[in-house]
């Protein structure tokens, strides 16, 4: 500060902290609220996201409430409720995610097959306050909700980090991990 000139801002707009698991998480999720703090939406001041040129997202008999659903996305008979869905999002049938933040993925797998688990989220899957990193495959039947309120753990494809699982970015949750 001695070496440069700085000059105060006073900011009266939206502003959060994302440093930490719990800041991002709760970012993330009280824009899915009605009355958020932040509006993408606002007429004069609306925000833009990088073009991706992707399609649109395609829901096949699904329920979606209190959610911000990116474009690319694939959902086939599931549930979605307080949840944000990040772009090239996959999620089968039967498939329950409340309070979550899926961030999606960089590619669809068409482009490169490389596990036996699909990329995304699988079928009859139950996701509760779960940050999933880009990439991650779900296995079918995968049921990660934290029960037993724990609050600091690592586990076979997760960590429990302030009582919320977070999914690596690339990792696989197998078939029978029920947290």
């Amino acid at each position: 500060l001695g070496n440069r000139r700085v000059n105060p801002y006073i900011f009266r707009g939206y502003w959060a902290d994302v440093g930490t698991i719990d800041a991002f998480y709760h970012a993330n999720i009280q824009l899915t609220h009605r009355g958020a703090p932040f509006n993408f939406f606002h007429p004069q001041r609306p925000i833009y996201t990088h073009p991706r040129f992707l399609p649109g997202t395609r829901a096949y008999q699904c329920r979606i409430e209190s959610a911000i659903v990116a474009e690319g996305c694939h959902l086939d008979r599931c549930e979605i409720s307080d949840s944000v869905v990040g772009i090239r999002t996959r999620v089968e049938t039967g498939t329950r995610i409340s309070r979550s933040v899926l961030l999606g993925a960089d590619f669809y797998e068409e482009e490169m097959a490389v596990s036996t688990t699909p990329l995304g989220i699988g079928r009859d899957v139950v996701l509760d306050r779960v940050i999933v990193d880009k990439n991650a495959r779900i296995a079918d039947g995968v049921r990660l909700v934290n029960d037993a309120n724990v609050d600091h753990a690592d586990g076979d494809g997760y960590h429990i980090r302030n009582g919320i699982i977070i999914v690596p970015k690339g990792a696989e949750v197998k078939t029978g991990i029920a947290v």
